[in-house]
């Protein structure tokens, strides 16, 4: 089940748990599942942001950082209306640590079935589109072509990309430029012809999302293995030097030989 975005500085939901008759006694069922909760509780799911690195990391929720002198993002209101919204959520106002403050910032990044592509779904259900005039909008239900980006991996500035637009005549890319129009005062366009400073844009997405670090978590999580583990995989009491063997030979990846020779040295200590 998808979980609701948490921003950050947000107080942390707890259900409400019903207001128990004094009378009757708690059973032992009762506190056994009481438990559990409390400890979910404490260990919230990690909500923290990094910056995509490479086309290959892009999934899950993301903010689409535009190159504006006030650092701002790809937002759309409920109506699909696209704008530039401005950033609140940083250190000391580097855009590569930008978080997002707001739903409307927010876009749910997705591999376009059989394509180098990506679509953008907005908190309202509908996808970022560009026409060929290079307006955007986000009104469309499915994804086409006009739905569909291409990140290119910036030459000059690392961890950026210019967003490719697919679904033009030409080959165009998004853009930003100062309009006195905009009520952020910026502008975004997708009929820009070249890659420059005006297309280059930051992806920032939930760490738990990004490839590398989910899977250093779940190496991590491999490695954790506690003394009655390592007992009930061997069959036997284990001296201390040996659990450090198995951990150390967990870590480094030959923990199944390592396991292998300690079940072989406790059968020749058994008729010593």
């Amino acid at each position: 089940m998808v979980k609701p975005l948490v921003f950050k500085g947000d107080k942390p939901k707890t259900k409400k748990r019903k207001q128990r008759d004094p009378d009757v006694g708690t059973s032992a069922k009762t506190r056994k599942t009481d438990a559990p909760q409390a400890e979910e509780d404490d260990n919230p799911e990690d909500q923290s942001w990094v910056s995509a690195d490479t086309a290959s990391d892009i999934s899950g929720p993301v903010i689409l950082v535009l190159p504006s002198d006030e650092p701002s993002c790809i937002a759309s209101d409920a109506n699909g209306k696209v704008f530039a919204s401005i950033l609140e959520n940083m250190v000391e106002g580097d855009p590569g640590t930008a978080e997002p403050h707001d739903v409307r910032q927010v876009w749910v990044a997705t591999r376009v079935a059989g394509t180098e592509s990506f679509s953008f779904k907005g908190h309202h259900g509908k996808y970022l589109s560009c026409d060929n005039h290079g307006l955007f909008t986000a009104t469309a239900s499915a994804v086409s072509p006009f739905e569909s980006f291409l990140a290119i991996p910036s030459a000059e500035i690392t961890g950026t990309f210019a967003i490719q637009v697919r679904g033009g005549d030409s080959e165009s890319f998004l853009s930003v430029k100062e309009s006195a129009k905009a009520s952020s005062g910026v502008e975004i366009r997708g009929d820009a012809t070249t890659i420059s400073f005006e297309t280059t844009v930051r992806i920032r997405m939930q760490a738990r999302f990004k490839p590398r670090l989910r899977a250093n978590k779940e190496s991590k999580a491999y490695e954790k293995i506690s003394r009655k583990e390592l007992e009930a995989l061997v069959g036997r009491k284990l001296e201390d030097d040996e659990v450090k063997r198995l951990r150390r030979a967990r870590r480094e990846g030959n923990f199944h030989e390592e396991m292998l020779d300690v079940k072989v040295k406790g059968k020749h200590d058994k008729f010593a």
